[in-house]
């Protein structure tokens, strides 16, 4: 039992639903646009925008998701029957994507556009839910802290089996469509995994106070788009996701045409970039509580560009050198996203702290639309880069033979392009001023607000107890003195 009172149980519970945000938000970008170029033969352009588009849509469709269950009432409580619908949906919309009733041309990459806009709705109201629980499930901000650590170590393994395992599937189910169907079911294996796992580990958590919220979609963004940490934490999590996604979709590209290893060379990119998370979140733990969050953010987007920036030498190194600057860029990673979800229950208490409303499904929907956005723009972004170099595409499972100026675009949209995508939107962290004892205060006037209410609805009742308005002012007392559910949950 924690400090908080959570048990490691819900820890290790709410964790595992890393498995399905970890192999969705990296089989698809590590292997649908390769999948498009180099099997289905579609165009690097026209392939970016089949791996863009759908997931686009996620940005009308996480803030629905977020409302929905806010409202949502069940013996199961608001977030849960989320996580077993969405997380069941989402494992056989995924083995659907690759199951290619039509070998190649525009009916394959219709179809792909299709399945993929299904799957990622599905997600959508898994992951909205999801990420909303630990603003519910503790006050303590160390407690989020340590919470999302967790989640980050077994996201971080989620990531390593799903990026690591499925190129090594495809290779072992005979490559091009049948491997690739055989990669489909291997990773809807681990979405119900994580789905169930999830489901039941968080049966025993706390489920928040449910309070009152925005009367309208529309106010409920205004609010949520008002909170200025938020908002500059939001803008830099979606320009740095869009970086690490163009490094997934990368990854076999680079393996390919600059490492010259399409056989291993996914895998041990995968091992090289997720492994050291695995073995670093501790330290980044310490960091966080010795610098702060922001600071420390900061230190790892710094590490990350730093390696991916040394990458660009890759063609005249050792491939075990390339190697290990990926294993320091899979450093920068594990802290770069440990901490921006650190922050972001911070961010949703703060709200809750100020407005007495609870919000979580909204900030979060916002959030994962965000990320969902930003993950799928790094391959359209790719895409873009390999049309322009002049990459080739290819119907036989296996990649062309490609130019020098497509090898180059392969190379700099590795590298130089995810440097800059995680690096500039630092600038705009100077705006965001939120601190523990900012959160604290916000907190404490809530709570001082809630007191004051309750005392002056008790005076009103005792001097007036026949008065029309008395049971109206008694039955609102307890609605201010639960006004701040995550606070209390």
């Amino acid at each position: 039992m924690t400090a908080s009172g959570l048990p490691r149980r819900v820890h290790l519970g709410y964790a595992l639903g890393s498995l399905v945000t970890g192999a969705f938000g990296t089989v698809p970008g590590l292997l649908l646009l390769p999948y498009l170029t180099d099997t289905l033969g579609v165009a690097a352009g026209l392939a970016a925008l089949l791996v863009l588009l759908p997931k686009a849509w996620d940005v009308l469709v996480n803030p629905v998701a977020g409302r929905i269950s806010d409202r949502t009432r069940s013996r199961w409580g608001a977030r849960r029957p989320y996580l077993l619908g969405g997380g069941l949906a989402l494992a056989v919309l995924f083995a659907s994507i690759f199951a290619a009733p039509f070998a190649n041309g525009p009916a394959a990459a219709a179809y792909v556009a299709l399945a993929f806009l299904a799957t990622a709705t599905a997600f959508a109201f898994f992951q909205v839910p999801y990420v909303a629980m630990p603003a519910e499930l503790t006050a303590d901000p160390a407690e989020r802290t340590r919470l999302m650590t967790w989640r980050i170590a077994v996201l971080a393994l989620a990531i390593l089996v799903s990026g690591a395992v499925a190129p090594a599937v495809v290779t072992a189910g005979g490559d091009g469509v049948p491997g690739h169907r055989w990669m489909g079911l291997f990773v809807a294996v681990l979405i119900v995994a994580g789905t169930v796992g999830v489901f039941l580990g968080t049966r025993s958590a706390p489920t928040g106070t449910v309070g009152e919220s925005e009367p309208s979609l529309r106010a409920q963004l205004a609010v949520a788009t008002g909170n200025r940490p938020f908002r500059v934490l939001l803008i830099c999590f979606v320009i740095q996701s869009a970086g690490v996604a163009t490094v997934l979709a990368g990854v076999k590209y680079f393996a390919d045409q600059v490492l010259r290893e399409p056989d291993s060379g996914p895998t041990l990119l995968f091992a090289c970039f997720v492994a050291p998370a695995l073995l670093v979140m501790p330290l980044w733990s310490r960091a966080g509580a010795r610098l702060g969050k922001r600071a420390s953010l900061v230190a790892a987007s710094v590490i990350f560009a730093v390696g991916a920036l040394a990458l660009v030498a890759a063609p005249a190194l050792p491939a075990a050198t390339a190697y290990a600057v990926v294993a320091v860029i899979g450093v920068g990673y594990a802290g770069q996203q440990v901490f921006a979800l650190a922050m972001l229950p911070d961010c949703i208490a703060y709200d809750t702290a100020r407005t007495g409303r609870r919000q979580a499904g909204v900030f979060t929907g916002l959030w994962t639309a965000g990320e969902t956005f930003g993950l799928a723009l790094g391959p359209g972004i790719y895409g873009l880069v390999l049309q322009l170099s002049g990459y080739v595409s290819s119907s036989t499972g296996t990649a062309a033979v490609q130019s020098d100026t497509a090898r180059l675009g392969v190379l700099l949209g590795f590298t130089v392009l995810p440097a800059l995508l995680v690096a500039i939107p630092l600038v705009l962290l100077r705006g965001y001023t939120l601190t523990p004892a900012q959160l604290a205060t916000a907190s404490d006037a809530t709570a001082s607000d809630a007191t004051a209410s309750d005392a002056t609805a008790s005076d009103a009742t005792a001097s007036d107890a026949t008065a029309p308005g008395a049971t109206t002012s008694a039955a609102a007392a307890p609605e201010a003195d639960g006004a701040a559910p995550a606070a209390r949950a």
